[in-house]
């Protein structure tokens, strides 16, 4: 099997930033590939009669298996019917080596591709949910577009990995061929990469809260002697700063490792083919009121919190990593990767090849896509940190699908106004609406959204200060008896919440 160059076809099904051009410095770079390197998903090792091969084979796995990194196999055969998250039955392994028709519906041999325990459970865990549904505290939804398969992934692993109070959330935007394989592969395998490093920096269970060291109580009791209460006390929250800072820094340490790590794990395993296909990667870590954030690439983070008057407003958690920022245009440039939009999307900056116009990917950061990894694309995370406050009420991860036709400030009056158990598809409806309203012509995008809410709230505080000016006009409009159009993003909402009876 031999890596696939991108077709004109197949570029613009799967996703818009990638540009149409078939790159035939890749293509040829593709065809002189070796048999031997590239082993079909239902091929048996056995079947690999050169003993090269075999040695080669096996030492990757016990690389993998001594940093334990586990296995990255894309796990999107499941049926979308196990909606909590359990395993289905595994499907016996095709006899037929020709073209899939599906990815979706196959799933790479055991033999070819030993699972490690962990990740033969993980669909087992009923704490973690990757399909369309809500827990007491999120809601994912996730809708497929007019482009094709949906190439969008997500998650809410709540105890994270055996952690109390502990919950890691995130959403994957593939693009490419095989997006969406990407795509799954980093939701399935990232979480997993993020809890053995920080294992690695000590922020296990107690890593969090009991993180002074024996010689910070040493010289607590040598001050504690000599200091009066003010000492006292100026020094205890002088040791709580420095504990606090050190457990941020390991925590960054940890995010910055784990996506690297993941982004190694794609790059040299078998049946990635992750060349011109890859994905973003927007997740959120929250340990009781501690918030860490990790992105790469356009998809966003916005938090709803309340203002000093009481107000909601949004507060956007991350940055949009794209081609037209400076710092990442001038590092694109000095790899002699190239920027530039094309003259029928002015507002769309791409990076390109050095001597060819191709892939066009319209983000500076990404999981996968390793035809640009040498010139200018990284796949390092932007991590940022936030101490969670009562005014703060919910976090929302949503890909670019959402943002392209939806402002923060919008999606925080729909997420405030919907009851929970539907907030996520609610935003994602609303989307689609707008979609059809402001790009008529255009194909609608995948969305995926994953609604994190961080306190209790009552329905009487939900409502944001926009969402309550926007209803007394109406009232006002109705008491007058003029006629207001529902066709706005809250008019949608509020179909949605009749139909499902709220």
């Amino acid at each position: 099997m031999f890596l696939r160059s991108i077709s004109a076809n197949q570029s613009f099904r799967h996703s818009p930033r990638l540009y149409n051009h078939s790159p035939k410095s890749l293509s040829e770079k593709s065809n002189n590939q070796s048999p031997k390197q590239l082993l079909l998903a239902t091929d048996p090792v056995v079947e690999v009669r050169a003993p090269d091969s075999l040695v080669g084979l096996e030492c990757l796995f016990n690389i993998v298996r001594a940093l334990g990194m586990g296995s990255c196999l894309s796990i999107g055969g499941r049926s979308a019917a196990h909606g909590n998250g359990y395993v289905p039955a595994p499907l016996p392994p095709s006899s037929s080596v020709g073209k899939r028709k599906s990815f979706s519906r196959k799933r790479p041999s055991s033999s070819s591709f030993p699972l490690s325990e962990m990740e033969m459970s993980l669909h087992r865990i009923p704490e973690r949910i990757f399909l369309n549904g809500s827990t007491e505290v999120a809601s994912l939804f996730s809708k497929q577009g007019k482009k094709g398969i949906n190439q969008d992934a997500m998650i809410v692993w709540q105890n994270f990995c055996s952690r109390k109070d502990t919950i890691f959330c995130g959403v994957f935007d593939g693009h490419g061929p095989n997006g969406h394989m990407v795509a799954k592969k980093v939701r399935d395998c990232l979480p997993l990469k993020l809890n053995a490093q920080m294992e690695l920096n000590s922020l296990g269970e107690d890593g969090f809260n009991n993180s002074s060291s024996a010689m910070d109580h040493r010289k607590f009791e040598e001050t504690s002697f000599t200091s009066v209460y003010e000492k006292t006390k100026t020094y205890l929250e002088s040791v709580h700063k420095e504990n606090q800072t050190d457990i941020l820094l390991r925590l960054k340490d940890s995010f910055l490792k784990a996506f690297k790590v993941m982004d190694k794990e794609l790059k040299f395993h078998p049946n990635a083919e992750c060349l011109c296909s890859g994905t973003t990667a927007v997740t959120a870590l929250k340990k009781g009121q501690d918030l860490v954030i990790g992105n790469v690439g356009d998809s966003r983070a916005v938090l709803g919190t309340r203002d000093q008057d009481g107000c909601l407003i949004p507060v956007q958690l991350t940055v949009d990593l794209k081609p037209n920022l400076p710092r990442e245009s001038e590092r694109i440039m000095l790899c002699k990767g190239r920027v530039f939009a094309l003259p029928s999307e002015p507002n769309v900056a791409r990076i390109w090849l050095p001597n060819s116009d191709s892939p066009g990917l319209a983000m500076s950061r990404a999981f996968g896509d390793f035809c640009l990894k040498d010139y200018g694309l990284i796949s390092i995370p932007d991590v940022s940190y936030r101490r969670i406050t009562e005014k703060d009420e919910f976090v929302i991860l949503a890909t670019d699908g959402v943002w392209d036709v939806l402002s923060n400030e919008e999606v925080v009056d729909i997420v405030a106004s919907a009851p929970r158990s539907i907030a996520a598809r609610a935003v994602v409806e609303s989307a689609v609406r707008m979609w059809r309203f402001k790009h008529p012509t255009a194909k609608v995008d995948d969305c995926a959204v994953v609604c994190l809410f961080l306190g209790s709230r009552s329905d009487e505080s939900s409502t944001s200060c926009s969402m309550s000016k926007e209803l007394a006009i109406e009232s006002s409009a109705q008491v007058s008896g003029g006629k207001k159009e529902d066709d706005t993003v809250h008019g949608s909402f509020k179909k949605l919440r009749e139909n499902n009876g709220g």
